[in-house]
């Protein structure tokens, strides 16, 4: 789909290869400057010692964080034991304790409230072990915390071990692959970044199931009004809860969350207004 910059500013995204040194914060306030942006935000915090996949909001896609900071996270990063432990006991341990559900605390420096929190860790493999020194790929639950993970298996084999470096290779779509640096978008020009801002309508549709809807009733429908059974191209089967994003062919409409109420198919959660 080839869109005019100024849509694509207006509500895309771009995926940074976060630089370490910098917090997260200091990415957005960066390229909100550089685009000359009313807002900006990121999907997920990475510390500032962490680098890599760091998708960026643009204006008005600001709105769609939400429905995308939860998705799978993969890593690769490095650690320390400070005692050396073999490494059949170290994946042992790994596959007993720290694979499927387990229940995170978060550390003390974190912005959110400390209480326990189940997460679902799906990897957790030793890349390479170097007496002390060991690397790690672990793809996880949005919302885990690897620097806690690498903690917690250190406690569970009595020993000391802290995370040394991380990388993150992909935020839900989002991969390191297609990540652009800082320093390459400085030196963009327009018909660049028309190449590299993902328009977000593209981009939710790849997370989330597309409804298409007739185009009968849409003036009622961008004032929030709920969609309606018959405002459907064709009746399709949700569970209630269901979150979809609504489509009047390629027009990209909001996200809504299925209701199933009588004729209500479902309620807004978010309208996308025509860029003007």
């Amino acid at each position: 789909m080839k869109k005019p910059i100024k849509e694509l500013l207006e509500f895309g995204i771009i995926n940074v290869d976060k630089p370490a040194g910098c917090t997260s914060f200091d990415v957005v306030a960066k390229i909100r400057d550089m685009l000359k942006l009313r807002k900006a935000s990121h999907f997920g915090t990475l510390d500032p010692m962490v680098t890599g996949v760091l998708p960026i909001a643009l204006n008005r896609a600001c709105k769609l964080t939400g429905f995308f900071i939860r998705h799978d996270k993969e890593y690769v990063g490095e650690m320390r034991i400070h005692e050396d432990v073999e490494l059949d006991k170290i994946e042992k341990m790994i596959k007993e304790k720290f694979l499927g559900k387990i229940i995170q605390l978060p550390p003390v420096k974190s912005r959110v409230k400390r209480q326990e929190r189940e997460r679902e860790i799906m990897k957790f493999e030793i890349l390479e072990k170097d007496g002390k020194n060991l690397k790690f790929h672990s793809e996880v639950e949005g919302g885990t915390y690897i620097r806690k993970l690498v903690h917690d298996l250190g406690q569970a084999l009595g020993i000391v071990a802290h995370m040394t470096g991380l990388r993150r290779t992909r935020a839900g779509i989002f991969k390191e692959k297609d990540s652009i640096k800082l320093e390459d978008l400085e030196k963009m020009n327009e018909d660049d970044l028309k190449k590299i801002i993902i328009p977000a309508e593209e981009a939710i549709k790849k997370v989330y199931p597309v409804v298409q809807i007739k185009k009968a009733n849409l003036e009622k429908i961008f004032t929030g009004k709920p969609i309606h059974k018959e405002d459907l191209m064709e009746i399709e089967e949700y569970d209630k809860e269901q979150i979809v994003c609504i489509f009047e062919e390629d027009n990209f409409i909001g996200m809504y969350k299925i209701v199933n109420e009588e004729d209500v198919f479902a309620k807004s959660m978010f309208v996308m207004q025509e860029i003007r």
